[in-house]
């Protein structure tokens, strides 16, 4: 395969998969060493094992850190932190995507960011929708209440008044603490306490 084959397939995807361009008569062992000449020469940047983005110049659309973290651990969403943010529930910038994965924790940089991910078992893995990113990007990412829920259950002492209040929650019509209560999100002992704590919070709130 040429370069100027490569672009016309793959010019206008964020990430790509090396199953992306398997078609036809193209042989895999033959491929997968063209696209490690492409990365050694600087045409393209490897992500992981398979996962592929061109470099700049050739590169159209700039990957969105979310779809990045989807696609570097399959079956991953971004919670906790990072998708406070994204709600409007946190003031501040994140600088790590953080997300949860039924498989282990790690931690991934690559040039699109830094990717943390938080191991749940398979039967918390829940609330999460798809949401658009804008230049036709998407990405699975927690609800509001998830997120929270997820914060609280994988953070030491998250369930506290002290931390809680640190977090300087915003918009919390957004999460209705009350509703929280009675939702499935807040199962744990621990989450429901943290919970109870933001309900208080937000009646106190000016």
């Amino acid at each position: 395969m040429k370069l100027a084959s490569l672009l016309a397939i793959v010019g206008d995807q964020p990430v790509f998969e090396t199953g992306f361009l398997l078609a036809g008569d193209v042989d895999a062992a033959d491929l997968r060493r063209q696209l490690s000449r492409w990365v050694t020469s600087g045409h393209l940047v490897q992500l992981r094992r398979g996962l592929y983005a061109l470099a700049p110049p050739y590169r159209k659309t700039e990957p969105h850190p979310f779809l990045v973290a989807n696609r570097l651990v399959r079956g991953s969403y971004v919670s906790l932190q990072s998708a406070l943010a994204h709600h409007g529930l946190i003031p501040e910038h994140v600088p790590v995507s953080t997300s949860v994965t039924t498989g282990r924790p790690q931690h991934r940089e690559n040039p699109f960011g830094s990717f943390e991910y938080h191991h749940c078992p398979p039967a918390r893995l829940a609330g999460y929708r798809v949401e658009k990113l804008g230049g036709g990007q998407e990405a699975l990412v927690a609800t509001p209440a998830k997120a929270l829920a997820d914060l609280i259950h994988l953070v030491p002492g998250a369930d506290s008044r002290a931390y809680l209040s640190e977090l300087r929650l915003t918009n919390l019509e957004k999460l209705d603490p009350a509703a929280l209560l009675r939702s499935t999100v807040g199962d744990r002992p621990k989450i429901r306490r943290a919970f109870r704590r933001l309900a208080a919070l937000a009646e106190e709130a000016p």
